[in-house]
């Protein structure tokens, strides 16, 4: 009797169980390239960047991300390329934390541009959404797009698209 009940109980876990998932890596360093659209603005034209982005997962589906830009874009008023520094922070939210991993999040940005004629200064927030497909155990392949909306005291309010794809380690 004692043995029939072990091996029911056994059988029950069994059906019980769940079958298991991967569990990836919970921080990532990665790299990116990508194009940045700028409207309503007479001081930057669209430029490509090189982004250098980083995460951090918290819980229940959720990230810290952060991707800092560097763009050479050309300033319309000098005819001339400038460089710009895109620092932002943000978080979002994985609808699956699988191989495949749909987000959707908002970002708190900054945009430095140094210019011959004295800096500009942007501040800007912006929803965000991509795609982010593992090739592996740890390292995955990913695309984003990006709405900015920013403001400046000089300036008039500008908005920009911005796309990009890249690669990401985790570790």
């Amino acid at each position: 009797m004692r043995s029939l009940l072990l091996a029911l109980g056994i059988s029950a876990a069994l059906f019980a169980a769940t079958p298991a998932h991967a569990q990836f890596a919970n921080r990532s360093l990665g790299l990116s390239v990508g194009y940045m659209r700028f409207n309503n603005t007479a001081s930057l034209n669209d430029t490509v960047f090189i982004g250098f982005d980083a995460s951090l997962y918290i819980e229940s589906g959720f990230e810290v991300v952060s991707l800092t830009k560097i763009a050479f874009p050309e300033d319309p008023i000098s005819g001339q390329r400038v460089v710009g520094l895109a620092p932002s922070l943000g978080i979002r939210y994985l609808f699956l934390e699988e191989s495949i991993r749909p987000y959707l999040g908002a970002d708190l940005s900054y945009l430095h541009v140094f210019k011959p004629q004295g800096d500009s200064n942007f501040f800007g927030v912006g929803p965000n959404a991509g795609l982010e497909v593992f090739v592996s155990d740890s390292i995955s392949l990913g695309a984003r797009a990006q709405f900015n909306v920013y403001l400046s005291l000089t300036e008039r309010v500008q908005t920009s698209l911005i796309l990009s794809a890249g690669t990401s380690v985790y570790f």
